[in-house]
């Protein structure tokens, strides 16, 4: 066994990575909705709204696990900061800054170097090794999300601008990548749910001087049915319901296998396009699909 990988050696677990296929819908909705709403919800007021809705939310669920882990949420106080701070604190508002000045289909891009990043930074820092047909199953999903971002023409890769705020959301993907990565030293005996919650206090916490300061700049919320809309889907959806399944999904399958998941976004994204906004569905994003999921498949292969 190699004890250096916790991914390495898990038996190939079905129910955990069908878990795994609800986080990338919502969090593809939290894109779209993030960059709709971008003129009449601040960034930094979306961000602590949406935890706030979700504590709100999630409180009655969580609190008897939270009472029983508090002695775990201490014992293990700085992986548990640590995650509250990269995967809840940092890394929407991080998202949300960058959606004021990039486009939803750049952010949705960015956001597919995360299963490279969650690799790189796992092979870097903590000695895990990825076998062969993992790492074909991560560059081919990968491509499958190039086909897609495309149009299944790759001379449109040359006409893909990227800005300021392209930057801010790729930072946002190495705080994801580390969040994943950290997840998984936490001790599977400290529940989901409740670990969940509390780092939803965290980021509150953390968030209100901020808020307080965007607030006092003169950037405020402008309210219509829209902007309540986005606020009570990105508050419940991308926040409560596919974190927890995160959690429970990375507790089963490892981080590396979790993370390729996240390419399902793009397959999301197209899809609800077409339910949506009446968008057509082409060639190239079946062929992207398809790669999509074989690539999810290899990733998931034993030896």
């Amino acid at each position: 066994m190699n004890h250096n990988n916790p991914d390495a050696d898990k038996h190939f677990d079905y129910v955990g990575l069908m878990i795994l296929v609800l986080p990338p819908l919502f969090w593809a909705g939290n894109f779209v909705v993030a960059r709709a709403v971008r003129e009449s919800m601040p960034p930094v007021s979306l961000a602590f709204g949406r935890w706030v809705i979700a504590l709100v939310f999630l409180l009655p669920f969580a609190w008897k696990a939270m009472r029983k882990d508090m002695p775990l949420y201490w014992q293990y106080r700085w992986r548990v900061l640590g995650v509250a701070l990269a995967g809840v604190t940092a890394f929407n508002s991080l998202v949300y800054a960058g959606l004021q000045t990039t486009t939803a289909t750049n952010g949705i891009l960015l956001n597919s170097f995360i299963p490279i990043l969650i690799v790189f930074f796992g092979a870097l820092f903590y000695g895990h090794r990825l076998r062969v047909i993992q790492l074909c199953g991560l560059l081919l999903s990968f491509t499958g999300v190039l086909v897609i971002i495309v149009h299944g023409r790759w001379d449109n890769l040359l006409s893909l601008s990227f800005s300021r705020g392209d930057l801010i959301i790729f930072s946002a993907m190495v705080c994801w990548a580390f969040y994943t990565l950290w997840l998984r030293v936490i001790p599977p005996q400290v529940d989901r749910v409740g670990l969940t919650a509390i780092q939803i206090v965290i980021a509150v916490v953390v968030l209100l001087p901020f808020f307080l300061w965007e607030w006092s700049t003169g950037a405020r919320p402008h309210w219509n049915t829209g902007s309540i809309a986005a606020l009570a889907y990105v508050g419940i959806f991308p926040s409560v319901l596919a974190y927890v399944l995160y959690n429970i999904g990375v507790a089963r399958v490892g981080a590396a296998r979790a993370g390729v998941f996240i390419h399902l976004m793009p397959v999301f994204g197209a899809l609800l396009s077409v339910l949506f906004l009446h968008e057509q569905l082409h060639l190239y994003h079946l062929i992207g699909i398809g790669a999509i999921f074989m690539g999810i498949g290899l990733s998931g292969r034993q030896k």
